[in-house]
């Protein structure tokens, strides 16, 4: 099984962070064309098959098929013009290394992880694609390493912190109550269902079923496949998420690198706000495109074809070095800090002080609530962890 083993070069205390990290990758197809997937929160490098399939035309693992000799390996394919992909398994998920403390969880480590990956594939550059989550790390590596990104691609992505809240309503509530409760493949695979995609999509029929319940079946074999994710990755992934951050700096480093960008997002997606992907895109501007589809959190599987397509055109654009200004779908703005506040600005001055009032006063409620919500939740894993600890054990008649 392929494994990149994550090395530091810089300090003893990034030493100690990837001290024995290993991540388990596969590639696919063959060309002169390199992508990097990064993949999601709870999620492993399987997540991505849909562009595998459909940009490459085939859904074996490279290494499978010089065992099986179905595909070789020869320079005719490269100078075809295809795609090699890899796809990997984040620390804390899948058959990748799953370190222990939270410490070891932040998107910049993760990203470091990522460059690590490319070293030991060879890759001087590649197309980076992220997911989710995958989409915060990707930002983060597209910052450190901009001389090595051809293009980014961000897919249902926000800024991460309290922009990692959904939308704060009962489907998401009810959504994060049975998350939460969820122990067993089949009750994680019927949240994630809700969680994943719109309900329009899940509620379609294909042949004599819905969607919904083809999906379960599908869902169910691979979550038992690979095993529910551990507390410690989950834990640790959820606090990457949360404490990661796109700096000012970081955002002018990714604009000022010369490769352009796609934000792709689900309209309905009830994990990732599309509010904060476009605005993450109007702080792009004018190196970003905004695709928004009509999908859920998992777009990407939702509509394929569509994204595949928007995936295929940053690719192509970037070949043929498209000027941003032909690139971008986004209106001629200043960046998003710099819009925010001159719009606050000509509120007051246009004698809106009652609204511009309203509106901050909305914002802080919007905060204390997250906040809330947050401290609740805190609480319960709290009270769930005593529990564990002070409940007797129950000894039974066999130990399995």
């Amino acid at each position: 099984m392929p494994y990149c083993e994550v090395e530091s070069q810089q300090s003893s205390v990034e030493a100690e962070l990837n001290n024995g990290t290993k991540l388990f990758y596969r590639t696919y197809g063959r060309g002169p064309t390199k992508v990097l997937l990064i993949i999601g929160l709870a999620a492993t490098h399987d997540a991505w098959g849909p562009q595998i399939k459909g940009l490459t035309g085939t859904d074996t693992p490279n290494d499978d098929s010089r065992r099986v000799g179905d595909c070789p390996d020869n320079e005719a394919e490269a100078e075809a013009g295809g795609i090699e992909f890899c796809a990997f398994d984040n620390r804390g998920m899948g058959r990748s290394s799953v370190p222990t403390k939270k410490s070891q969880y932040t998107t910049k480590v993760m990203a470091k992880d990522a460059i690590a990956l490319l070293d030991h594939l060879g890759w001087k550059k590649a197309h980076v694609f992220g997911h989710s989550m995958g989409g915060m790390i990707a930002c983060k590596l597209a910052a450190m390493v901009p001389e090595r990104v051809l293009s980014l691609a961000l897919l249902n992505v926000t800024g991460g912190g309290f922009e990692c809240f959904p939308k704060f309503d009962r489907q998401t509530l009810s959504i994060a109550i049975r998350f939460l409760r969820a122990k067993t493949p089949e009750q994680r695979a019927a949240v994630d269902l809700d969680t994943h995609y719109s309900k329009e999509y899940l509620e379609e029929y294909v042949g004599s079923a819905t969607r919904r319940a083809i999906l379960y079946q599908e869902y169910v074999k691979g979550i038992t496949a690979t095993g529910m994710q551990s507390n410690y990755g989950f834990e640790g992934q959820i606090n990457a998420c949360w404490t990661h951050k796109v700096t000012r700096t970081e955002i002018e480093l990714i604009r000022s690198a010369g490769f352009l960008v796609s934000v792709i997002h689900g309209r309905y997606d009830v994990i990732a706000q599309i509010s904060h992907a476009r605005r993450l895109a109007e702080k792009l501007h004018p190196v970003a495109r905004m695709v928004d589809l009509h999908g859920g959190h998992l777009v990407s599987h939702e509509r394929t074809e569509e994204v595949n397509k928007a995936l295929m055109e940053l690719i192509e654009a970037s070949k043929l070095h498209m000027k941003p200004h032909e690139w971008t779908n986004l209106p001629n703005k200043s960046s998003g800090w710099m819009q925010t506040r001159s719009s606050t600005s000509r509120t007051s001055t246009e004698g809106g002080s009652g609204v511009s009032f309203m509106c901050n006063m909305s914002e802080k409620l919007y905060l204390c609530l997250l906040y809330f919500v947050g401290l609740f939740a805190l609480t319960f894993d709290f009270a769930k962890r005593t529990f564990k600890r002070i409940k007797p054990v129950r000894v039974g008649a066999t130990l399995t």
